[in-house]
C-alpha cells in the first residue's frame, strides 16, 4: 500500500540515512515477515504431528 506519506518517509530515509541504509531496512522488514510466516507453518505442523 503505498500512499504518498509513505514515499515520503521513504525519500526523508534515503536523503538522511543513505541508500545503502533504507534498502537494509526495507529488506529486513521482508524477511521478518517471511520469517514469522514460516515459523507460523512450521509450529502448526508440529501441532498437527503431535496429534
Amino acid at each position: 500500500m503505498i500512499t504518498p506519506e509513505t514515499i515520503q518517509m521513504w525519500m526523508n530515509l534515503i536523503g538522511n540515512s543513505g541508500f545503502p541504509i533504507a534498502i537494509t531496512v526495507y529488506l529486513l522488514v521482508r524477511f521478518e515477515k517471511k520469517i514469522d510466516h514460516l515459523e507460523a507453518n512450521i509450529m502448526r505442523e508440529l501441532n498437527k504431528n503431535k496429534d
